[in-house]
């Protein structure tokens, strides 16, 4: 991925969401599971909006309810996150998850004490109150998984509606409002009924559960139409998921006043750019492809440092897309594949930027362009449902992700011609044999890697002193968390067979066992 900071002029947030007619905030204090929580909300068809524990959006109508998630520290510790709920509770439904939980006991009055076990483990629920609309249908005895780092006691004002079978509280409802805190995760894989105790929380907060791909690509066309009217957009599309399901949306909404501009960098993988503008030109989209690999060639010579690689990439990507831009008339939008974890990734919930994402900006400031995002609050998973409901091709939709440097990622070292040849060939041979032994589907991102190691080996009888290729196959959902993929030993073994007999230069190939963390996905 590019990692530049780019700069546009954005629109408001809420101004890109006025279609929807309700939604639940979750407060996020900093949980590492709050994007789980969200989803799982998406998963029953109602929209969620995840925002800073301290940025509640106010006069918004559209709000049915909000969830307080957990957090990394303590309630009682001095740099727990606190914030003025006063205005929300009574006025919403309000569900507290742990930390969020333990926060509404403290401000009711209660008492939290510190448990001596802080690790997370699974128990189980007694005397369950199924008078309770939270509890409605939750089976007694079921399994949930939980923290034992604070325990909830007295609560003025509240009625216990579950314990723990340790006899501690697990659920309560603060009597006289519509609020209520959980001990447990019900996000969590490990929480049985947790998916049926949030549909009941979206029940109590009056939810149509309504919101489908369908909808949304209905309401986001006609969004967009209103948006944009006559205005010309130009988008950088890259062949992903993301950029070409945005392309569409656009193309929907605008026709041919949307640009398509598709720049090859010359670290593509092999014969991607043509297969790509072909695909595109037979969606009715109208592209732009733009050959700079001399440029980028030219640029990386003599560079090893991995971020050094990546700002030159960046920075003449940029100059690139500027100077087709600027021979435009009359474009008045950059449209982006921005998509809702990469807005969750680049702000912290204190604000602060943790990392700058290619995807969370625009082009610089001289070029005048107001930005368009129409993926920017769904997460990918619900992107590939959008591109379905769209009639993007089966192939397309299940595309493995692939980084913005492309290959000059996983060309350790100096980036050559020579080298990107020999990596095209020896990836080109990885892909298509994972689509022909029925394994491409089965992992989230694969690829090839070529090490700056050279190593002795024989062929035709004679020595050879040639380049190493390690293979890299991860499962995922949104990257965050990765782990390396069993491949069958026989599928390994006619990969590295192929690429030692079929690309000149290797003589090696390693497979990357690697999980993330404490290794990322890409080398470099």
């Amino acid at each position: 991925m590019f990692c530049y900071q780019l700069y546009v002029l954005p629109l408001c947030l809420h101004q890109i969401v006025f279609y929807m007619n309700e939604k639940i905030i979750v407060l996020d204090f900093g949980s590492p599971t709050t994007q789980l929580i969200g989803r799982k909300i998406r998963e029953l068809n109602t929209f969620c909006e995840i925002v800073p524990y301290n940025r509640f959006p106010e006069n918004d109508p559209s709000i049915k309810g909000v969830v307080l998630s957990g957090s990394p520290y303590s309630v009682q510790d001095k740099k727990s996150f606190h914030t003025d709920l006063s205005g929300i509770r009574k006025k919403y439904p309000v569900l507290g998850i742990c930390y969020g939980a333990q926060y509404l006991a403290l401000m009711s009055g209660g008492t939290i004490e510190s448990a001596e076990d802080h690790d997370y483990c699974s128990a189980h629920l007694s005397g369950l109150d199924h008078t309770d609309p939270l509890m409605k249908g939750i089976n007694t005895d079921t399994q949930v998984w939980m923290s034992h780092g604070e325990i909830i006691r007295d609560v003025p004002g509240s009625k216990v509606i579950a314990y723990f079978d340790s006899g501690e509280t697990a659920a309560v409802r603060i009597i006289g409002e519509p609020t209520w805190g959980v001990q447990f995760h019900p996000e969590a894989l490990r929480t049985q009924e947790g998916i049926k105790l949030l549909d009941n929380f979206l029940t109590i907060c009056g939810c149509a559960k309504n919101w489908t791909p369908a909808t949304f690509v209905e309401t986001k066309i006609e969004e967009l139409k209103n948006m944009l009217g006559n205005d010309k957009v130009i988008l950088a599309t890259s062949g992903g998921v993301d950029s070409t399901i945005s392309a569409l949306l656009l193309h929907k909404a605008i026709g041919n006043n949307l640009t398509c501009l598709f720049v090859d960098h010359g670290l593509l993988r092999k014969n991607e750019f043509l297969s790509v503008l072909l695909a595109y030109q037979n969606m009715g989209l109208y592209v732009m492809g733009i050959d700079a690999r001399e440029q980028f060639y030219t640029a990386l010579e003599g560079v090893t440092d991995p971020e050094e690689k990546r700002k030159i990439i960046g920075k003449n990507f940029i100059d690139v897309f500027e100077k087709e831009a600027s021979q435009l008339h009359d474009i008045k939008w950059l449209g982006q594949g921005t998509i809702y974890p990469d807005v969750i990734e680049s702000l912290s919930i204190t604000g602060t930027v943790i990392k700058s994402h290619h995807n969370v900006g625009g082009l610089p400031e001289k070029m005048n362009l107001r930005l368009v995002e129409p993926l920017r609050l769904l997460f990918k998973d619900e992107v590939r449902r959008v591109g379905s409901e769209l009639g993007l091709s089966q192939k397309m939709l299940a595309r493995h992700p692939f980084p913005g440097p492309g290959l000059g990622v996983r060309i350790l070292g100096e980036i050559t011609r020579e080298k990107v040849h020999i990596l095209q060939d020896a990836d080109d041979i990885f892909i298509s044999l994972l689509r022909k032994w029925d394994l491409y589907d089965t992992v989230w991102q694969a690829g090839a890697i070529l090490l700056p190691i050279n190593s002795v080996g024989v062929s035709n009888d004679k020595r050879t002193y040639e380049n190493t290729i390690a293979l890299r196959a991860v499962t995922s959902t949104d990257a965050m968390t990765a782990d390396w993929v069993h491949l069958p030993y026989d599928f390994l073994a006619k990969v590295s067979n192929e690429i030692i007999n079929k690309v000149d230069g290797v003589n090696r190939v390693v497979y990357d066992i690697s999980s993330k963390p404490p290794a990322t996905i890409e080398w470099e």
